[in-house]
């Protein structure tokens, strides 16, 4: 028997494709990205947010160290 291992790709967005989705300004969720609240990786000059760990994120808020 084989094993085999499947790999989910998170779905990666852009600021501005969230902006059109949650109302959000740009300003707000680069501050997310800045202070590293939220998971995103960097191409250039773009943010591609992470959006399941986002909406995770929204449901959870901070957490407490």
């Amino acid at each position: 028997m084989e094993n085999i291992t499947t790999l989910k790709m998170p779905v990666m967005k852009t600021i501005k494709q969230i902006m059109e989705e949650t109302g959000f300004s740009y300003r707000y969720l680069a501050h997310l990205c800045h202070q590293d609240k939220i998971v995103y990786v960097r191409t250039g000059k773009k943010f591609l947010i992470n959006y399941e760990k986002f909406i995770e994120y929204l449901n959870t808020g901070d957490k407490a160290v």
